[in-house]
């Protein structure tokens, strides 16, 4: 399969996420955890990008964020994934990939298309069944959202955010919205409105994300 291209401008919204090479558990214990969230809080600020929402989970992770030069994506997701990598290894006395590759990214249509993102994103460990409430998850986005936590990361979305938001991210997200992020998760197609899509694709070059093929796998 040939690559997409990474095709990152100034001020727009991407989701991005990356698993354990072959599923592995790559976040072992609470520490781990930890220590990555300090990870992307402090390259943030090192290049420049906006975090709306974050998930880590046991075999991946997801970022819900906006480079505000486009080219600083690839430099924060680099240095994200080597140091953990290098981390794992030293704390666990292993060697070798520990992702899977590359990491995946599209962008978000900023209107109630980034607000399913945020939700799908924060409910993750509930469609997972590690909780019963995203409130109960210590390592995503969620608690800084509703401000159980002191906020340490999170930029404003610029959308406005349902005040029941908990109860909100715990509702199973419907059939149409999982099959059509999951879509834009394997094919890395923008997601949002279909005229804006086209559109978006179009001027970035990224057609091949939206022409029919076979049915992409799962992500949760």
């Amino acid at each position: 399969m040939p690559r997409i291209a990474r095709s990152v401008v100034d001020g727009l919204i991407y989701h991005i996420l990356n698993r354990g090479n072959g599923g592995q558990i790559v976040f072992r214990k609470e520490q781990d955890y930890r220590v990555f969230i300090e990870l992307i809080s402090s390259a943030r600020i090192e290049f420049d990008i906006r975090i709306f929402a974050y998930c880590i989970m046991p075999n991946h992770f997801h970022i819900v964020a906006m480079p505000l030069r486009g080219e600083n994506l690839s430099n924060f997701m680099h240095l994200i994934m080597t140091t953990h990598v290098r981390r794992y290894h030293k704390h666990y006395g292993t060697s070798g990939h520990i992702w899977q590759g590359r990491y995946k990214s599209f962008i978000v249509q900023e209107n109630n298309y980034l607000l399913t993102v945020l939700r799908y994103v924060e409910g993750n460990p509930v469609r997972a069944k590690l909780v019963n409430s995203a409130v109960e998850w210590e390592w995503s986005s969620h608690r800084e959202r509703i401000n159980l936590i002191p906020n340490k990361i999170l930029s404003n979305p610029l959308i406005d955010i349902p005040s029941h938001w908990t109860k909100f991210v715990d509702e199973p997200l419907s059939f149409n919205d999982l099959e059509k992020l999951r879509n834009s998760i394997n094919r890395q197609a923008p997601y949002g409105e279909e005229e804006w899509q086209i559109q978006i694709c179009k001027n970035l070059g990224l057609e091949s994300t939206i022409r029919p093929r076979g049915r992409p796998a799962k992500w949760r």
